[in-house]
């Protein structure tokens, strides 16, 4: 299907006014090449990456602070900010994991051959694999924990602990000059002194020279920097077989899978990639990560099709019938116990809604007749009789849950809907009888939204709409789902066509994929050109749609350079004129920070063009739109207002935050250009999609579906990838996440 289907306005004209005609779908040529699924600076797509490509995004792995959308609006607290209390309950939750990682059969000493659980965990792992039966004991769960009656794992209130807690101190001078002058000596930059320390701990400096490549797991260090640093530490005694580099390196590989949504990895992967960076003996590699509790491993069984009958063995023989497949995982204990936890708590809101008693319940059945909608009296109906329902649907439908969260207030349950971001919350508020309902799910972890917490330490409510679900990665969604007491009915809503998390996991996907509950698909649809334009995409369809209003424009291009300059002009002046909307409402799209038409290049152009300056406060000036990611996979649009000896101040939708002035080149970067995985959340009056030829590679139609939905009002398209748009729609589907949330979820949709 051509571009010009989509197009029902052109601009050609230097001042991109929109006139009757259709688009030339002229390829864009030039401009630095985008790598193939993987955009410069960590920047997430959902296209397939090719290993070279891949690595981009451990080159710069501390990026993906950059690539969610916008989180809660910091609060002024007086005793933490937002981004210190979610960073206190970031540290309460790995403590958990800790705790739990640290009750398990410890691993063996590093060097000894492996022996029990270990070696036989690896043993299957190679039976697996050559086809043969594995060991069934080998993968043996462990003893089920009882369920618990309020989410047990939370011992005290969070909202006090955060109260209490202090605020995130960096690391110690003395342990960064030690790590500084270890570096110094190993030819590694001295810049990285702050993050080692921080990553390390105290005994940074001690732990880089006894193994070097401990300096694989600071953010941005890449595997040759890691063995140059090691061959100036160790001299003759480095190689690339030493058992170090090999636990180091699967850790980082499994990081870097993360860092692309995967909870873990296939084994056979890490075997080629572990082959592909010269370790002569992967299947030793494997060995020691696992004898040094680097690694998990995990057997899961396969989806098949029709079940058939097992064929008879032959006389003498054990007749088992036919083995089902199964893969073998490799993940880390934070992802693995998340999905574990995650699983175990839907499953308990399931059993626990199955077994609550019937006298006293509210009627609900009313509550349904009076919906505005069928689609709203169906969830309402739902979520009466169960504890865990999802709901899909567009922009639209999120006046569904609205609408659950308004009639069990009326009902006096503790009801309330959280959203992915302030905007989100906004806009929730405004469909909602009391707007006090709507919250964030940041903030209400962090008790400075919503309700806050019972004497157990659980959520003070009775009901939770979480509209925006596809934005949950597995940790947030565990942390999430350990607050609910049984008895809380949980709605995990949200629009399954969006990109995902931009965290690992794809929490969303899988729950409905398990089907481990009723599923209410909304009949609601998008209103308007664009949202019969996105409605289109959702089936793989790139349809032509009437815009008698110039709700969408197509801005064709030839190369790079001119969708720069097209895009400023949109921005500046064609949007602003004729469809009324300023600047400050209009946000810019595109695929990837880097590039000629990345963000960089398009925040400087747009910067010169609406808010020139120096940059006298670290390349900012007042006035300057900027993206801030306060905790890693979080990103806060503002403005900045001052800088002072505190840091740079800015206003964040209203709320003002400090930045430190050590993390401002690190959290902070402009705002009026960013990507789509930033933009997922969001909504604004007008946006400007560009597509210049370069970014062709990165495309996929959950990425064209959320770049294409996040304007109200006006659309514009500038368009340079030719016919790459329409077989990206068509034929690039979400690039599926290897995670197990699946496959635990099974036994209790059975």
């Amino acid at each position: 299907m051509s571009t010009d289907r989509l197009a029902t306005e052109a601009s050609t004209e230097a001042d991109a006014e929109a006139v009757p005609g259709t688009a030339s779908g002229t390829a864009g040529a030039g401009g630095d090449t985008v790598a193939a699924g993987i955009p410069e600076d960590g920047g997430s797509t959902e296209s397939a990456a090719a290993p070279d490509a891949a690595d981009e995004a451990g080159k710069e792995a501390e990026s993906r602070a950059e690539t969610a959308g916008d989180a809660a609006t910091p609060e002024a607290a007086p005793a933490l900010s937002e981004a210190e209390a979610e960073l206190a309950a970031q540290r309460e939750l790995r403590a958990r994991i800790e705790q739990r990682k640290a009750e398990k059969d410890g691993p063996v000493e590093a060097g000894t051959k492996l022996s029990g659980r270990a070696a036989d965990l690896l043993a299957a792992v190679r039976a697996v694999e050559s086809g043969e039966k594995p060991s069934t004991a080998s993968f043996l769960p462990p003893p089920a924990e009882p369920r618990r009656p309020a989410p047990a794992a939370v011992t005290t209130p969070v909202a006090a602990a955060l109260r209490a807690a202090p605020p995130a101190a960096g690391a110690a001078p003395g342990t960064v000059s030690a790590v500084r002058a270890v570096l110094t000596e190993g030819g590694a930059p001295e810049a990285l002194a702050v993050r080692a320390a921080e990553t390390l701990g105290e005994q940074a400096a001690d732990a880089l020279r006894a193994d070097p490549w401990q300096l694989l797991s600071v953010p941005g260090v890449r595997p040759e920097q890691a063995d140059g640093f090691a061959r100036a530490l160790l001299g003759a005694e480095c190689g690339p077989g030493d058992e170090r580099r090999a636990a180091a390196l699967v850790g980082w590989l499994l990081e870097r899978a993360a860092l692309q949504g995967h909870t873990a990895m296939e084994s056979d992967t890490v075997r080629a990639e572990l082959a592909r960076r010269s370790v002569p003996d992967p299947d030793e590699a494997l060995q020691s990560a696992i004898a040094e509790g680097v690694v998990l491993v995990f057997q899961d069984a396969l989806e098949t099709g029709p079940a058939t009958a097992p064929v008879p063995a032959p006389d003498g023989e054990d007749d088992e019938g036919e083995e089902q497949p199964v893969r073998v995982l490799l993940g880390l204990d934070r992802y693995a116990l998340a999905e574990e936890s995650l699983a175990d708590g839907l499953a308990r809101l399931v059993n626990a809604s199955a077994l609550a008693p019937a006298d006293g319940e509210p009627d609900w059945e009313s509550a349904a007749t009076d919906a505005a909608s069928p689609s709203a009296a169906e969830l309402i109906r739902a979520a009466a009789a169960h504890g865990l329902v999802t709901h899909t649907g567009g922009e639209a439908a999120r006046g569904e849950p609205a609408a659950l969260v308004t009639a069990a207030r009326a009902l006096g349950l503790r009801a309330y809907a959280a959203a992915h971001t302030p905007d989100g919350r906004r806009r929730l508020a405004a469909v909602l009888d009391d707007p006090s309902a709507a919250v964030t799910v940041s903030g209400l972890l962090t008790g400075s939204e919503g309700p806050g917490r019972d004497a157990e330490g659980a959520l003070a409510l009775d009901l939770l709409a979480v509209p925006d679900a596809p934005q949950l990665d597995v940790e947030s969604a565990a942390a999430l789902i350990e607050s609910l007491a049984d008895g809380t009915r949980l709605v995990l809503g949200g629009d399954p066509g969006v990109l995902c998390s931009a965290g690992a996991g794809q929490v969303f996907a899988d729950v409905l994929a398990a089907r481990a509950c009723p599923q209410v698909v909304s009949r609601t649809p998008d209103p308007g050109p664009i949202g019969e334009l996105v409605s289109g995409i959702g089936v793989g369809e790139l349809n032509q749609v009437a815009a008698p209003g110039k709700e969408v424009v197509i801005v064709p291009v030839r190369d790079a350079g001119e969708a720069v300059h097209r895009t400023v002009q949109l921005v500046a002046d064609s949007v602003p004129r004729a469809i009324g909307v300023p600047p400050a409402d209009t946000q810019v799209i595109t695929p990837g920070h880097g590039g000629s038409a990345g963000t960089r290049a398009l925040n400087a152009a747009l910067k010169e063009r609406l808010n020139p300056g120096p940059g006298r406060f670290g390349g900012f000036d007042p006035g300057d739109r900027v993206a801030y990611a306060p905790v890693p996979g979080r990103t806060v649009t503002g403005t900045v207002v001052s800088a002072d000896g505190d840091g740079l101040r800015l206003d964040c939708a209203g709320a003002p935050v400090v930045v430190p002035k050590d993390q401002v080149d690190r959290s902070v970067r402009h705002g009026w250009a960013v990507t789509a995985h930033q933009a997922a959340g969001l909504r604004w009056p007008a946006v400007v999609v560009v597509l210049p030829g370069d970014a062709a590679q990165g495309l996929s139609r959950p990425w064209v579906y959320t770049a294409f939905s996040r304007g109200e009002r006006h659309l514009s398209v500038v368009h340079g990838v030719d016919q790459a748009l329409p077989r990206a729609v068509a034929e690039v589907p979400a690039q599926e996440r290897t995670t197990r949330l699946r496959t635990l979820l099974r036994p209790a949709a059975g």
